[in-house]
């Protein structure tokens, strides 16, 4: 029969202690290792030219893809997140989808609660009309953006799901690429 002494009570408490600290360090060392190699944090598009001229985004909303094109040519290409309904066009504001059809890339927002943002000309007339016709607010505020600010280095597990509240969401370092390709007045189609 085995029986604890006060102060084997004690030393018991420390080794726990240290068991699970030496566990957490191991957890946390891997988990920092993964986001950092993770293909989805990772640099993985490549840099584009400034020579090349982006004349047209295209988002593919099944595909979750992000594509700028010149000339029709495919220059690069970003996994994207979506909102939270994603499928099918954006009837009103709070339903969380982001819209479909032929829209603009009309400002940039360098002060935007994520990091950066380029503002999509979402809600165009017959949106508008639609909303009007359903006696709700169409919404608006559809962006292409980075992740929420401050949380970038999350990217490898917020990227994995549709977050946004309709809204096309990059890792930060694909923001950057597209906010130094993508003038403002550039087409965006995005696609079911």
């Amino acid at each position: 029969m085995f029986f604890f002494r006060p102060s084997a009570g004690k030393n018991f408490h420390w080794l726990m202690m240290s068991i699970g600290l030496v566990v957490s360090a191991v957890v946390s060392t891997t988990a920092i290792a993964y986001v950092k190699h993770s293909p989805l944090t990772a640099n993985n598009a490549q840099t584009i030219p400034n020579t090349v001229v982006i004349d047209k985004v295209l988002v593919d909303k099944s595909e979750r893809t992000v594509q700028l094109l010149s000339d029709d040519k495919v220059i690069t290409s970003y996994h994207i997140a979506l909102g939270d309904s994603p499928t099918g066009h954006k009837q009103q504001q709070g339903d969380e989808r982001t819209p479909v059809g032929s829209y603009k890339l009309d400002y940039k927002n360098e002060k935007s609660k994520f990091y950066r943002s380029i503002h999509i000309s979402y809600p165009n007339a017959a949106d508008k009309a639609h909303a009007k016709k359903l006696g709700v607010s169409a919404g608006g505020d559809i962006m292409i953006h980075g992740q929420k600010n401050g949380f970038g280095h999350l990217a490898s597990v917020t990227q994995q799901r549709d977050w946004t509240d309709g809204c096309i969401a990059v890792t930060d370092d694909e923001m950057d690429q597209i906010m130094e390709a993508v003038e403002i007045g550039t087409a965006i189609e995005i696609i079911e």
